[in-house]
């Protein structure tokens, strides 16, 4: 068994999880309550990730780390060391490709919560942040849970952007899913059984997690 690939990308997946839970929240929110018009290119430019493939995201994810653009000589001016094939550069690149599946969840719970509890709480004097915090948020519990969940597990499977973003430094950048292609290709079928074991088990906790949690999400496979 490979541990310390396992390990990296459980830490992968939760500093992805939390830093998604900080920035899909707000994302969420305005895509939710937003009414511009163009709101819509915003909605698309989140969903991306989910039609994209792997290979083209992690490319100009590459290319926007890379020395040569603004924000890799910023980077690199500030921290004196480049963002591609490092853990960090993991971390940016799989932000950005598990986006949808925290920002979706978010925007669907929010989206749930009953307009008159809102329109009742603007009626009372309560500014825009207490009713988040409590209405929006207690009442979207269900979904938000669902999001880092999605989020985390999307994380843990990632293969394509990974290998483009971060390569296969072992202890930096190998994650699980590198490392069973890695068995793979050398034969090693019974190392790669037991990784891949590993995360057939994991997925199907992360979605039992999802369906016990969240009814709307279980409701889709009822028979109408």
């Amino acid at each position: 068994m490979n541990w310390q690939a396992l390990a990296l990308t459980f830490q992968l997946a939760a500093i992805v999880s939390l830093l998604l839970l900080l920035l899909g929240l707000p994302i969420a929110y305005w895509l939710t309550f937003s009414r511009w018009r163009l709101k819509f290119l915003v909605e698309a430019l989140v969903a991306l990730p989910l039609v994209l493939p792997p290979t083209v995201l992690g490319f100009y994810v590459l290319v926007a780390l890379g020395s040569r653009s603004p924000l890799g000589r910023t980077y690199e001016n500030i921290f004196g060391s480049t963002l591609p094939f490092t853990f960090e550069g993991l971390v940016v690149a799989s932000v950005l490709y598990s986006l949808p599946f925290a920002v979706q969840p978010f925007a669907s719970a929010f989206g749930s919560v009953d307009q008159r509890l809102l329109a009742a709480a603007a009626t009372l004097g309560a500014s825009r942040w207490r009713t988040f915090l409590k209405i929006v948020l207690p009442l979207s519990k269900a979904g938000i849970i669902t999001g880092i969940v999605l989020s985390f597990a999307h994380t843990v499977g990632e293969f394509g952007v990974v290998l483009m973003v971060g390569g296969n430094i072992p202890g930096v950048t190998r994650t699980a899913s590198i490392a069973i292609y890695d068995d793979v290709q050398a034969l090693d079928y019974a190392a790669a059984a037991q990784l891949s074991l590993v995360l057939l088990v994991f997925s199907f906790i992360a979605l039992a997690l999802i369906y016990g949690l969240n009814p709307r999400a279980r409701a889709l496979w009822r028979v109408r």
